[in-house]
């Protein structure tokens, strides 16, 4: 497993968030090769890590439906 240096993360927000009720996110880092996700509210509370073009990959099925209900 690939060890990331998150220290100069820049993290992103949705331009949507916290426009609702409950104002939840999550925020993206791009580091290295790597996309890393976490929850805005809890910062701290851990990571997930994704290759790039797997993160590519799950952008664009949202954008085509692919996991709408």
């Amino acid at each position: 497993m690939t060890k990331l240096n998150l220290a100069n993360a820049a993290w992103r927000k949705s331009s949507r968030s916290g426009k609702g009720s409950s104002g939840t996110c999550v925020e993206v880092a791009l580091v290295s090769t790597h996309v890393v996700i976490r929850d805005s509210q809890n910062p701290n509370k851990g990571n997930l890590v994704l290759p790039s073009n797997q993160w590519q990959n799950f952008v664009q099925g949202v954008q085509h439906g692919k996991f709408d209900l």
